[in-house]
């Protein structure tokens, strides 16, 4: 039933668009998702999330996940970060990727809706130590369309790997153009 309210809602009200779902297979890879200029980018996600009936996630800090929203939270994909113990962000993140069979990790590189200039390498970093793929995911709000790209491995040569991934978000264009990060 919800998985066709969300296609009405999205692909036929909307008119919106899934391009490459097949890549999203994978069942454990770190998401990249860009633009991410506006708060409606979060519901795009849990319609994609929907409509796919794959499971995709996030992370919050633990605190969040406790009474009266932990339930909601976890049902829409988030996991609690625990970072206790000394853990930086990256290996906090790996020892999830560890403890799960199926994590798809979504995050936006950008780290906001607002204007950056450079994008966090927190999401490649996370990729090469759990030895997932990136996927990279486009909402593009000018073709009314969420792509889901090609699993691609990192190389550890993070400079050279940000420019083949930056190359699938050119022309993409997010709710607030003047936001995106500019390629």
């Amino acid at each position: 039933m919800k998985k066709q309210l969300y296609e009405f809602l999205f692909l036929k009200l909307m008119g919106w668009k899934i391009v490459g779902i097949e890549n999203a297979q994978v069942k454990k890879c770190v998401m990249m998702v860009m633009p991410h200029t506006s708060n409606h980018d979060f519901y795009l996600g849990i319609f994609v999330r929907g409509i796919s009936g794959l499971e995709m996630n996030w992370v919050g800090k633990k605190e969040l996940f406790r009474f009266p929203f932990g339930y909601y939270f976890r049902n829409v994909g988030g996991e609690p970060l625990d970072r206790s113990g000394g853990l930086n962000k990256v290996d906090a993140i790996t020892s999830i990727f560890d403890r799960k069979e199926i994590f798809r990790l979504a995050v936006a590189p950008e780290g906001t809706r607002k204007k950056v200039t450079e994008i966090r390498s927190g999401f490649y970093y996370i990729a090469l130590k759990a030895n997932v793929p990136i996927i990279p995911v486009a909402f593009d709000w000018g073709k009314k369309e969420v792509n889901l790209g090609k699993a691609f491995f990192p190389t550890g040569k993070y400079d050279d790997d940000l420019q083949v991934l930056k190359k699938i978000y050119n022309g993409v264009k997010g709710k607030i153009p003047n936001n995106g990060f500019q390629l």
